[in-house]
């Protein structure tokens, strides 16, 4: 028997500041045995949105040392500098979304021991979290490329153990058919990217435990974490680009994070941690 702690997306540096402060008392009071946090926004790289968030080696080494066992990512991962970036994803309990062209910096699946128990770790994206033209990912192709489809990689993936699966994507359906098709064969299937989390914890047939949204651990008071001037812009039309960068927003911290405590290759139960 074993206890999954999961963080969603983390906003911004006062996020990650709050995870590495909770982390310690998260893993004695609720005694868990694996740590998994998606860290693709902790950090800011640069003054848009859509391309101006990822993770530092710092704040990396931050999260692993405060208690955390595997980082993961989403569209993000690629966010700044190239050679920070290849810092990053070379760190072995860093992950990005396995489901990427070959040629990008990174791994997608980690195999590891907790507790006596055997745990493979499956990051994931849908092709509805790539939203730019030109994504910054990229910037490591030749040629234009995208995503293998999550359904495709999955089955190419080498899994022993609970398989733990961040599904990094937009569609509700399409996170939660993927839960249905890996029912029985995935120990849980953990949403992520939308930040707005979701209020129904599904345990399917065979032990997979489903949420479509994680949520996010970052501020409140804004849009997904982030001041709404940039998005009011956007929506309304107008120049967004000619604003000055991006603001986080500044209410209350809140946490999108779940338990789940795994029996074997199953999960017999999950419910939300605040």
């Amino acid at each position: 028997m074993a206890r999954v702690l999961f963080l969603g997306d983390v906003v911004g540096p006062a996020a990650l500041d709050y995870v590495c402060a909770r982390m310690p008392g998260l893993r004695s009071q609720c005694e868990v045995d694996l740590a998994v946090v998606n860290a693709e926004n902790a950090q800011r790289s640069g003054p848009r949105i859509r391309t101006g968030f990822g993770l530092s080696i710092e704040a990396a080494e931050r999260l692993l040392e405060s208690g955390v066992d595997v980082i993961t990512g989403g569209n993000h991962s690629w966010d700044g500098d190239m050679a920070d970036v290849e810092k990053v994803l070379a760190h072995p309990r860093v992950l990005r979304p396995f489901n990427m062209p070959d040629g990008l910096p990174g791994s997608g699946v980690l195999q590891l021991n907790v507790s006596g128990m055997d745990f493979t770790v499956v990051n994931l994206m849908s092709r509805t979290a790539v939203v730019e033209p030109e994504p910054l990912f990229s910037r490591w192709l030749t040629g234009r490329q995208h995503l293998t489809s999550p359904w495709q990689a999955w089955q190419s993936i080498d899994r022993s153990g609970a398989v733990v699966v961040d599904f990094h994507g937009l569609s509700i359906n399409e996170k939660q058919a993927f839960a249905h098709a890996v029912a029985g064969t995935a120990a849980a299937v953990l949403g992520t990217h939308t930040h707005e989390a979701t209020l129904p914890l599904h345990l399917l047939p065979g032990g997979t435990a489903l949420v479509t949204e994680v949520g996010m651990t970052g501020a409140t008071g804004g849009v997904i974490g982030i001041d709404p001037e940039h998005w009011v812009a956007e929506i309304r039309g107008e120049d967004y680009g000619a604003l000055p960068p991006y603001r986080l927003a500044s209410g209350p911290m809140t946490m999108g994070a779940v338990l789940l405590t795994i029996d074997g290759m199953r999960c017999t139960a999950i419910e939300r941690v605040h």
